[in-house]
């Protein structure tokens, strides 16, 4: 059979399809789900046109009235073709289109966008996990965010933290910090779609990509089903582990064990026949670990025999309804309902390092995730040219978190500011390494949570949304609108386990200043509390026409507003950006007229909001104060002083005016804040070199034109106040000092410079400030996409660079998931030294994957990555000694007599040894390549029966894929034994086993 493919085809919404095509002028096109019964019938325009618009994925019957039928396949967001007559109307065209195995997808000459979709039916042949950012990471322009931010992906150079998450429509992405997103089981996904860029009007909140999956549905047919996936853990390869510059063990890895297990049953069905039918799904995964970890203590240096190591439990109970009812062929009623709920209990001992034993057990951290979510979204093809659709969701994702020591006390926080929890402290000791000879390393060895932070018990994150969508077939021009109504709420907050942090110091017996010690070792405390309900209010507009100029030319344009604004913890609003405009422009030629050769291009701008999370105590009450005293002991177990003396009777400092009571909104951000956004170019072609295989290629430019940030360098306000004679009394309690701006522009703030409750509004030069925020991505991507009877193959080789002085949202460098707000642009110094390739540039990507069917029992897939390593750094201390020569070692800190005078952040400096090392200089980490394998059988004796076997990374290449990038110590200067120590590897070979059957 051959495939006809036409050029009158448009581009379609996130989650449904079309089908357009051409007949004879007057006649009439009927439409038929199989599956569903779903019927239309439309009139063919005077042109010889016809298109049928938001259709719910799925295999269609097109029939003329004239004669003639067509069998297609319509995929999320695409347009499927179907004639009956050329495009001039004067050729009649007899072949059948089918679409399916054997066939390659059609080139959708209407979509300027830049996708990559993939069928349930295809990711169950490949091996990959399964899970929603492994399949993203198939597409091309994709690479594994940092680990420090859990499974996540980067698109086009863009942070972890600018993506955005659909599934049916809604918005399920985890808008705290932008890390995290709601899941349907994985058996219920039926499609994801990934935008990797050149994405419409319609999307927007997303400067990297868009995931969007649609579930699967019900159908006139009784299925029912069930599986069984389990990774058993005698088969899988232990992590390498990871060991100092010296030779001493760090963290033993290579006793860690892990192994998982899910269970999923299913059944779909029409509950009226052709008219309501129910999708159902439930699922249980359960996984243990066991993590033998490394050394308890805070300086990598002074490793001492003892080591925590935890036992791990985690069970993920989820669930998915889908309900379809067509009212009539004219209106549908759709509901989806899923939960992903998920509880983690990690029993947390200590060891002897080295050694899998088990000495006292410290206690229980349990962590909840995840919740409940439902959708509701009406369709009415109210005229064979206009068609509308309404979508409500509301869904909700826990964060919640509390601990049980091990004599059974609860540890708990509430968010109330003025609340003290039990539990261990967090011990830091920054002594010199004479005075821990004499006395040993002050540590914890009681310690439970991870990195003694316990969050908010009843953390929580919910999100309304509304958006109404229409699409009105106008002639030549399809015009599409919508408007989209955003409410999220966080409820966040966190304290310290124990309620504190102790610091162990040395410094010199002369008193330095007032909050300082006056003996040899002093220890300072720190106490930092936040809990609030943050808001943010988001609203979009979107309009677009895509015109086909002629058959063979199609152009868009579409325009996008976006106005966001955030709420602290009192419902007041610190920041509102109103009339933020994203053009999007693009064009589409079919060269041969027959959609087998397409060029393509697009150019668009795309914005993204700030976090609700900047406002935890950006914008709200907290509390955040230091206090040093001289101590006369050390409580052996808790690490604790004992004996204190305070250095100030005048009591505790309170830094960045975190003092308990709230901000007044109007000082907490620049009164000329501008959106952050990006521009992006892209131009491309695609062309069928026969019917099972298609070759394409296209160069993305993406530029980030504007970034917000914080910027906590007070000394510029106070240099403004000097030269205009004002008198000066900063900081002062509920001064803050980190304010939000646009780096490298004027900053126009209002603060109490005087300290007497007045506010003065003030303008400081962007260049006393920061240079402008610069990220840039340029790449070149070639993909293939195959499909023959027994073969279907899809890769990608992208040849890429990204570039620039911020990384965006979060910091790979130091593994910072502050979003919006990392340290990139605190202080004019950190600038300094920081243009450079960025921690997601992967200057080289191969991805190849696919399945063969040796016989209707027999298949094998396979999935081969080969990426070139990520950019080294070399971060250490800048030293304000001006005696001191680049390549000088430092002397003893001004502490102790010495002349060693560490900037205030210490350690976060592009300079080692006093020697700029700009940022992506210090050279690159290895090449890696992952090999992955399945094999799968399904006996002829049995129908449905299928059993499958998964191998990742055959061939157990624990290459490393990131370092620890600080080199000198903050405190003293000198380098740490720790640097280029690696952080993670490469995931070690493991086993997946599955048993499925359907009926």
């Amino acid at each position: 059979m051959a495939a006809c493919f036409s050029s009158g085809v448009y581009a379609q919404s996130n989650t449904t399809g079309a089908i357009t095509g051409h007949a004879a002028a007057g006649d009439t096109v009927t439409l038929v789900n199989p599956a569903t019964g779903f019927t239309r019938t439309i009139g063919v325009s005077s042109d010889g046109s016809y298109r049928f618009s938001a259709l719910p994925t799925g295999q269609y019957t097109v029939t003329s009235s004239s004669g003639g039928s067509r069998t297609v396949n319509v995929s999320v967001g695409t347009a499927s073709s179907a004639d009956f007559v050329s495009s001039s109307g004067a050729t009649t065209l007899d072949a059948v289109l089918v679409t399916g195995q054997g066939f390659v997808n059609p080139i959708d000459v209407s979509s300027v966008e830049s996708t990559t979709i993939l069928t349930a039916e295809q990711i169950a042949k490949v091996p990959v996990p399964r899970d929603t950012t492994s399949v993203a990471l198939l597409a091309p322009g994709t690479v594994r965010g940092d680990a420090a931010f859990g499974n996540l992906a980067s698109f086009g150079g863009a942070s972890v933290a600018e993506n955005q998450y659909f599934i049916n429509g809604f918005n399920v992405t985890n808008s705290f910090r932008g890390l995290n997103f709601s899941q349907v089981p994985f058996e219920a996904v039926a499609e994801q779609q990934v935008k990797t860029g050149g994405y419409g009007a319609e999307f927007g909140r997303s400067l990297g990509g868009v995931v969007n999956q649609i579930t699967k549905r019900g159908t006139n047919e009784f299925h029912a089903g069930f599986n069984i996936f389990w990774s058993p853990e005698d088969l899988n390869e232990p992590s390498k582990n990871q060991y100092l510059t010296d030779g001493t063990l760090l963290h033993d890895n290579s006793r860690d064990s892990t192994w998982d297990s899910t269970a999923s049953v299913w059944a779909s069905g029409a509950l009226i026949q052709d008219k309501l039918f129910a999708y159902g799904l439930i699922s249980y995964t359960k996984k243990e670990t066991d993590n033998w970890g490394g050394p308890v203590g805070n300086a990598a240096a002074n490793i001492l025999p003892t080591a925590a190591n935890s036992s791990s439990s985690t069970e993920t109970p989820s669930w998915l309804l889908k309900m379809d009812w067509y009212l009539t062929d004219s209106n549908l009623l759709e509901l989806t309902a899923f939960s992903d709920s998920q509880d983690q209990e990690i029993d947390v001992y200590s060891n002897t390092l080295g050694e899998t034993n088990r000495t006292d057990y410290r206690g229980t951290n349990y962590i909840e995730q995840g919740g409940d979510n439902a959708v509701l979204k009406y369709t009415g093809f109210w005229t064979d040219t206009f068609t509308f659709s309404a979508l409500y969701g509301h869904g909700e994702f826990s964060r919640g978190q509390h601990l049980r020591t091990a004599d059974g006390e609860l540890v708990s926080y509430s968010g109330d500011l003025n609340q003290q929890v039990g539990g261990c402290p967090d011990i830091q000791d920054a002594r010199t390494a004479t005075r821990k000879g004499l006395t040993g390393v002050y540590q914890s060895s009681c310690s439970i949570g991870f990195g003694n932070q316990l969050q908010r018990s009843d953390s929580k994150d919910t999100r309304d949304q509304f958006r109404i969508d229409a699409e009105w077939q106008l002639g030549d021009h399809l015009l599409r609108a919508g408007f989209d109504l955003d409410d999220y709420e966080s409820v966040a907050g966190q304290i310290r386990e124990g309620g504190r942090l102790w610091r162990y110091s040395t410094v010199d017996p002369t008193p330095i200043n007032p909050n300082s010690g006056d003996e040899i070792d002093i220890v300072r405390e720190q106490i930092t509390r936040s809990g609030a309900e943050l808001k943010v209010k988001q609203r979009a507009f979107y309009i677009e026409d895509s015109w086909n100029i002629t058959n063979n030319l199609l152009a868009y344009v579409g325009l996008r507003w976006d106005s966001f604004e955030n709420l602290n913890g009192d419902g007041q609003s610190y920041v509102k950006i109103d009339n933020q405009f994203g053009p999007r422009l693009g064009m589409s030629w079919d060269v041969n007229g027959d959609s087998s050769f397409k060029v393509f291009a697009n150019a668009g701008r795309y914005a993204l909001p700030l976090t609700p999370s900047v406002a935890l105590r950006g914008a709200s009450a907290s509390f955040f104060t230091r206090q040093n005293y001289t101590f006369t002991g050390v409580d052996p177990v808790t690490g604790a002083p004992t004996g204190l003396t305070p250095r100030n009777a005048a009591g505790p400092a309170f830094i960045n005016g975190e003092d308990g009571n709230s901000h007044n909104p109007d000082t907490i951000a620049s009164k000329n804040l501008e959106p952050q956004y990006q521009d992006e170019y892209i131009l491309g072609m695609q062309a069928a070199l026969t019917d099972h295989m298609t070759l394409g290629a296209r160069g993305i430019y993406r530029d980030l034109k504007q970034a917000i940030d914080d910027n906590c360098d007070y000394t510029a306000i106070t240099d403004y106040a000097d030269e205009n004679g004002l008198t000066v009394n900063i900081p002062n309690p509920g001064f803050p000092y980190c304010r939000m701006f646009n780096p490298g522009q004027d900053a126009v703030l209002v603060t109490d410079i005087e300290g007497n409750g007045e506010l003065t509004t003030i303008t400081v030069p962007g260049d006393r400030l920061s240079p402008p925020a610069k990220r840039t991505y340029t790449a070149l991507e070639f993909f293939v996409d195959g499909s023959w009877d027994k073969l279907f193959l899809q890769g990608s080789y992208t040849f890429a660079k990204s570039k620039g002085n911020t990384e965006g949202g979060v910091k790979s460098d130091i593994g910072q998931a502050d979003t919006n707000v990392t340290q990139d642009f605190d202080y004019i110094e950190l600038t300094e030294n920081t243009y450079g390739y960025l921690p997601n540039d992967r200057r080289h990507s191969l991805k190849l994957f696919g399945n063969y069917d040796f016989s209707e029992q027999w298949s094998m897939g396979a999935n081969l990555l080969v990426q070139s390593g990520r950019p080294k750094n070399c971060i250490g201390v800048l030293d304000r000694d001006p005696n001191r020569a680049p390549g000088d070692g430092p002397s003893l800190p001004v502490a102790l007599g010495g002349t060693y005078n560490p900037h205030p952040y210490q350690a976060a400096f592009f300079r080692c040894n006093n020697i700029p090392v700009p940022r992506g200089t210090a050279g690159r980490l290895p090449w890696t390549t992952t090999l992955d394998l399945n094999v799968a059988w399904r006996p002829s004796f049995a129908e449905g029966l299928q059993f499958k076997m998964d191998v990742f990374n055959v061939f157990d290449t624990q290459e490393v894929t990131s370092v620890n990038e600080i080199a000198e110590d903050g405190s003293t200067g000198l380098p740490q034994a720790n640097y280029l120590v690696p952080t993670s590897y490469q995931a070690p070979r493991t086993f997946r086993f599955m048993v499925q059957y359907d009926f």
